[in-house]
């Protein structure tokens, strides 16, 4: 497999990264003959970055890497889409993709960054730092409490209550995590290793 990297001026070819796992798309990036050469031979995804006129590895500063598990190459032999395996969040953001960032599935990553402006801004009557106030051992006893409550509303016919319990078991969890000084990044990924190793 060998790019034409001589049909754009710049000698830059677009390279689109998915997700190997969730094919979800994680960004868009460009590469020069030697960013290509250096990711097949690593397997880690280096790009070359315009602004810094050189070869950038992605998570070479964060330590998200993005470790290649297939290249594929259009017809035209001038665009690749890379299949790769995410350590981490991909966008500077924090989110997984960079293309999430209006999309409904990301409202709970903006409300993890909530949870802890609540935290560290400490404002009075937030029900979210008076948790933090009384410690973790309270935290996972709502945890625990908001469990209950979801199965006994999963025994009843009622889904708008279902729903209700559901929201409040999710959003104490998150405040576990973050107790925890983790976040839902960090449990897919453990659902993502899981799912690799069993395929």
């Amino acid at each position: 497999m060998k790019p034409d990297f001589d049909k754009f001026p710049d000698k830059l070819i677009p390279v689109i990264v998915q997700d190997a796992s969730t094919n979800k798309v994680l960004m868009l990036g460009y590469m020069n003959e030697e960013a290509f050469d250096k990711t097949t031979v690593d397997q880690r995804i280096t790009f070359y970055s315009r602004s810094k006129q050189g070869l950038w590895t992605k998570g070479e500063t964060s330590g998200n890497f993005l470790f290649v598990k297939d290249i594929l190459m259009d017809c035209d032999n001038d665009c690749l889409l890379i299949k790769a395996n995410p350590v981490g969040p991909v966008c500077h953001t924090g989110a997984d993709t960079c293309f999430s960032e209006t999309n409904e599935g990301n409202f709970l990553n903006q409300l993890e960054k909530i949870i802890e402006s609540r935290k560290e801004t400490k404002q009075e009557g937030s029900y979210v730092n008076s948790l933090f106030e009384k410690g973790i051992n309270k935290i996972a006893q709502k945890v625990g409490e908001e469990a209950v409550e979801l199965v006994i509303e999963a025994k009843d016919n009622n889904d708008e209550l279902f729903k209700d319990e559901a929201a409040d078991l999710l959003f104490h969890y998150l405040i576990l995590l973050n107790a925890k000084g983790m976040s839902l990044n960090d449990i897919e990924r453990v659902l993502k290793t899981r799912h690799t190793q069993s395929t």
